[in-house]
């Protein structure tokens, strides 16, 4: 009997919910055309589809089309008979709406099953019972594992043509019940079927009197589908800053989690500033509360600082804020991922850079085992920790999938290359890179600053900031920084000078000049940096930093108001007749490899730095038009006395 025939009671509430569920399987294992048939046999499909894959596949009739057709909608798809992209396909019965995803089958689009499932409350893994499990049944079943998937359906395909015979249905079955058990997939359910003819999809086989279970569509009308939205811990991610006029201040986003109501007393993050919620308005108008995937616009009983990136929270619970924290990652991108490669992250609404501090292991698919790494190919998945330059708001992806997920991205070609879920963070509010970023630190735990920042700033009677000279040998950026800090230190402002040429006689003394080391020395000298700013002073840094991916590194260290960049430069041969320290001599004689702005790539800064020409500018009006961009930062507040 078909199922779209059951009139014995009325559809509930419970029973025309939504379900989102996946597809997935190894090449030919019959994906398209059991999507098909779930389609054909469930009335879901229009006459003119029928038509059209009638016409395409030369059928005679539509009992005998190519139901995969309908599926494989693109071009390239119908030609190669393979599925290349994640394809959408929707449809209802009078039980349940549906939204499956139909991955690809081939191993490397297996980046593309991680996309299809990372919303699903089922997952179907189909399976050829002539093939019985391979290597892209377990990797599927473990992704779905990893993504806390709570319901598998094991789809047993073909079973046409083994002659339905139980005896095989029940070895597939007792293979992928011994991989599960490694595993945490939630319910599995085993159904034998035919998607070709039909058997066990909608209507129940005559051809298999052994089986009592259900139908795959069956199965998926009565499934139960739990809430899988955290409801207790509330994340805002703060997306847009609404200010129509004076007298309006709204923030607007999509609640990743927990609920929120008029009155509730929350903290942002990262200022860690209390607030009360004033409102909280919809596209329909204001509301009381509003809960889990709801976009809104907050408004706060008091003014605060809150940019993109900012998250709102409840008072009460508060996410763990983490510069580093440990990852699998599913690599999805030709090029590795290596251990010191700096990517672009996204999570949620905030983005900035991360280094690979270090790769402890990929996951073997087929046994499991954990499989000690330098780097992670295209397709493969391992647990990695991430150290960033700026804090992320995060929880376990166990416990909260919002702000438990990120992404990252290349940014040399500004392709997704890897989507990660967060296993744990350091503990650590703040903490920061290691002495090398492929180094590993154990037993190291954040302390936080015992005087703040904001205390020291009062202390001094001013804001803190950081100004970056960069530019090639001889362009003039110490003798600037110089006299700009002697004109702050008489205006009474607490400065610190850094110079590249001090910290190499010190602290950066065991580096060289390759790109590693240029890299590493940025990197030590931004850290340094930090420190005296978070004291509260005014940090001059003189460096060449030659990279610019080094000095957005660097940027992201500190407040986006806080920095400014100062781009000096001047002509080639003003450079070599100035040649301060013989540097051009040395290498025009063959004395001296890899001199930036000579014979090494130095990389110039765009619109983000304020760029002065010493060929036509004097000292005088270089530094007033540095302090012209200064000033209003670090500007003058009341010192506590």
């Amino acid at each position: 009997m078909n199922h779209l025939d059951k009139t014995d009671h009325p559809p509930t509430v419970q029973e025309t919910e939504l379900l989102r569920f996946t597809t997935a399987g190894s090449v030919d294992d019959g994906k398209s055309t059991l999507i098909g048939r779930l389609l054909f046999d469930s009335k879901s499909i229009f006459e003119d589809q029928l038509d059209a894959i009638q016409k395409f596949s030369g059928a005679a009739d539509q009992g005998s089309v190519n139901l995969a057709l309908l599926t494989d909608g693109l071009r390239a798809e119908r030609e190669q008979g393979i599925t290349i992209d994640v394809a959408y396909r929707y449809f209802a019965t009078p039980r349940r709406k549906f939204i499956i995803a139909d991955t690809p089958g081939h191993e490397q689009y297996t980046r593309n099953m991680v996309t299809g499932a990372s919303t699903a409350d089922l997952a179907v893994i189909l399976i050829d019972a002539r093939k019985g499990v391979l290597t892209q049944s377990r990797r599927h079943a473990y992704i779905s594992s990893l993504l806390g998937i709570p319901n598998l359906v094991v789809a047993i395909n073909k079973m046409d043509l083994l002659d339905y015979r139980e005896s095989r249905f029940r070895q597939i079955v007792n293979d992928f019940t011994s991989f599960a058990e490694h595993l945490d997939p939630g319910n599995i359910t085993f159904i034998p079927i035919s998607a070709l003819q039909g058997d066990n999809i909608v209507n129940q086989s005559d051809h298999m009197p052994w089986y009592d279970g259900p139908t795959l569509l069956s199965h998926l009308e009565q499934v139960d589908v739990r809430d899988r939205r955290n409801l207790n811990n509330f994340r805002f991610p703060v997306q847009y800053v609404i200010r129509p006029d004076q007298d309006f201040r709204g923030y607007a986003g999509r609640i990743v989690s927990g609920t929120v109501s008029l009155g509730d007393d929350v903290i942002i993050l990262p200022a860690n500033e209390r607030a009360r919620i004033s409102s909280i308005l919809t596209p329909d108008g204001e509301v009381d509360d509003a809960g889990p995937g709801e976009s809104v616009v907050l408004q706060l009983d008091q003014e605060r600082d809150i940019s993109r990136g900012d998250m709102i929270v409840k008072l009460d619970d508060v996410p763990e804020s983490a510069t580093r924290f440990e990852a699998t990652v599913c690599w999805m991108y030709k090029q590795p991922l290596q251990t010191g490669k700096t990517y672009d992250v996204m999570h949620t609404t905030r983005s900035t850079r991360a280094v690979v501090g270090g790769i402890s292991h990929r996951f073997d698919v087929d046994s499991l085992e954990q499989i000690p790494e330098k780097k992670l190919n295209l397709n493969e998945i391992g647990n990695v920790v991430l150290e960033t330059a700026q804090p992320l708001f995060i929880d376990p992806y166990h416990v909260n999938s919002g702000t438990g997920s990120f992404i990252l991205i290349d940014p040399d070609t500004n392709v997704t290359a890897g989507a990660g879920l967060i296993v744990e963070g350091s503990g650590a509010p703040d903490a920061h890179r290691h002495n090398t970023p492929s180094e590993k630190t154990e037993h190291v735990f954040w302390q936080d600053w015992n005087i703040s920042r904001e205390d020291r700033e009062i202390h001094n009677g001013h804001k803190a900031a950081v100004v970056w000279f960069t530019g090639v040998s001889g362009a003039g950026k110490t003798t600037l920084a110089k006299v700009l800090e002697k004109e702050l230190w008489e205006k009474g402002y607490q400065t610190m000078l850094l110079d590249g040429d001090q910290l190499r006689h010190g602290l950066n003394r065991n580096l060289g000049f390759s790109p590693a080391d240029r890299k590493e020395n940025i990197r030590r000298v931004g850290e340094v940096a930090r420190l005296f700013f978070e004291q509260g002073n005014i940090v001059l840094c003189s460096f060449v930093s030659p990279y610019k991916d080094d000095r957005k590194t660097v940027r992201d260290l500190f407040p986006e108001d806080r920095f400014l960049e100062v781009h000096v430069h001047c002509r080639p041969e003003t450079l070599i007749r100035r040649d301060p320290k013989k540097l051009y001599r040395k290498a025009q004689l063959g004395q001296l490899k890899s001199l930036t702005g000579y014979d090494s790539e130095y990389q110039a800064p765009g619109d983000e730095a304020l760029s002065v020409d010493t060929d036509t500018t004097e000292v005088e009006q270089a530094i007033s038009a540095i302090a012209a961009g200064l000033y209003p930062i670090v500007k003058k507040i009341s010192k506590k006395v």
